[in-house]
């Protein structure tokens, strides 16, 4: 959520930035916000003027008592319930108006960085720099789920049974790679200076609507049904709440925290769910950076955190190369956005595995989340990323150290999580 005063002060670069968004049917909702701050503040500057009269003339009526002026005294009194009733109508105004322009402002979006380049959506993302050389072997490298089922790794048959579409066993070596590079993730960003976290994996609905715009909680989140919970989509979600309503001496800043969880997401309108992969699904496991400093120290965080994946997934011996997100690709929250995007020698081209964000002072605002400066309460900003999520992580790591016999060669850095082992073999053929 941005600052009511840019509206208030500069409203056109509002609406130039909601353009740049190509959301053009938020356009009068900021001269709507406009019209109805404006009036807010009449109507506070009239309960001010009112309540400065009615405590007049209420110390008024004490002196004509005791000088037994009673008609006088009751008129006063006629005349301070006469305020009073218009103090509650106009405070009753007040609140409502208030309620109107903070839900309007909830759809209005972040300002973005004068960097993102223009673009309707994520066709127009830009290319920033590639990591390692992508290859492509001479012998055929099979589908991912091919893969893990010649190693009896996957079942997604018994999973749609007790689950449905979008749900999977993952067993044996393939089930413990998977674990070992979650490992492995943890370790990376302590070895960074990360403070480890393990965060509740459902949250209510006011840290939801705090961390993230409608349209994405929509389309994401699986609510507990006859609670006010939801399961999260990412642990950004409860990481980013653990802090909801607080007040952080400026000291203590920069927070920086790796977590991880499980994490659920519906993927309304995504397609791919009836597929035998595990590209897109409803249930995975995600090892997150999130990091909260003050905002002119934002941008060096963003850059530093997104540096962070590219090694990590280049310690793995995976090509990877950083996408820029384009305006009509941001989230609404989003300042500005990357994604890293791993080699698939399978199919000859990148695909994501996590996405880096610097979201401004949007969620703090949103949340309450302050800090404690020497020249007042300010709000902080906030910045989260993928370290990697699994099983797309997996994924890569299966396609780039496939073999012609079909075994798959473990990364070097992933060997002590596995009992040593260098190379896992197919089960069968």
């Amino acid at each position: 959520m941005i600052d009511i005063k840019l509206i208030r002060e500069n409203k056109e670069l509002v609406k130039e930035n909601i353009k740049k968004k190509f959301q053009d049917e938020k356009l009068p909702i900021v001269d709507e916000i406009y019209e109805m701050d404006k009036r807010v503040r009449e109507v506070q500057t009239k309960v001010d003027g009112l309540k400065a009269d009615k405590n007049k003339k209420s110390g008024e009526i004490g002196k004509l008592m005791k000088d037994k002026k009673i008609d006088e005294a009751n008129k006063i009194k006629e005349e301070i319930a006469n305020m009073a009733s218009s103090i509650a109508e106009l405070e009753e105004e007040f609140n409502s108006l208030s309620k109107e322009i903070h839900d309007r402002m909830m759809v209005i979006p972040n300002i973005i960085d004068k960097s993102v380049p223009i673009g309707k959506d994520d066709s127009e993302n830009v290319e920033i720099e590639k990591f390692g050389e992508p290859f492509v072997p001479d012998y055929e490298i099979p589908y991912h789920s091919d893969i893990c089922e010649s190693f009896n790794g996957l079942d997604k048959e018994s999973a749609g049974r007790t689950s449905g579409n979008g749900f999977y066993y993952l067993i044996g070596d393939i089930a413990r790679l998977h674990e070992a590079t979650i490992a492995y993730a943890r370790d990376f960003m302590i070895n960074k200076g990360f403070t480890y976290c393990i965060p509740p994996f459902m949250i209510r609905s006011d840290v939801v609507t705090g961390v993230m715009s409608f349209a994405e909680m929509e389309n994401m989140m699986y609510k507990i049904e006859n609670e006010d919970l939801y399961l999260i989509g990412t642990s950004e979600h409860s990481m980013i709440g653990k802090f909801k309503g607080q007040l952080i001496n400026e000291k203590e800043l920069p927070i920086a925290m790796t977590s991880y969880s499980p994490c659920f997401r519906k993927e309304v309108g995504a397609h791919g769910l009836e597929e035998r992969g595990l590209y897109r699904v409803h249930q995975f496991e995600k090892q997150e950076m999130v990091v909260l400093c003050k905002p002119e120290e934002a941008m060096d965080w963003y850059n530093k955190m997104w540096s962070y994946t590219v090694e990590f997934f280049r310690s793995l011996d995976v090509p990877v190369r950083t996408l820029e997100c384009c305006s009509g690709d941001l989230a609404d929250l989003k300042v500005k956005s990357c994604d890293v995007e791993a080699w698939s020698p399978r199919q000859q081209k990148y695909f994501e595995v996590g996405s880096c964000s610097t979201l401004g002072d949007a969620q703090a605002r949103r949340l309450g989340i302050r800090m404690k400066t020497e020249n007042g309460n300010q709000f902080l900003a906030t910045l989260n990323n993928t370290v990697i999520a699994s099983p797309r992580s997996l994924i890569a790591i299966l396609e780039c150290g496939y073999q012609k016999d079909g075994s798959v060669k473990i990364p070097k850095v992933l060997q002590p999580y596995m009992g040593g082992l260098e190379v896992i073999k197919p089960k069968q053929k």
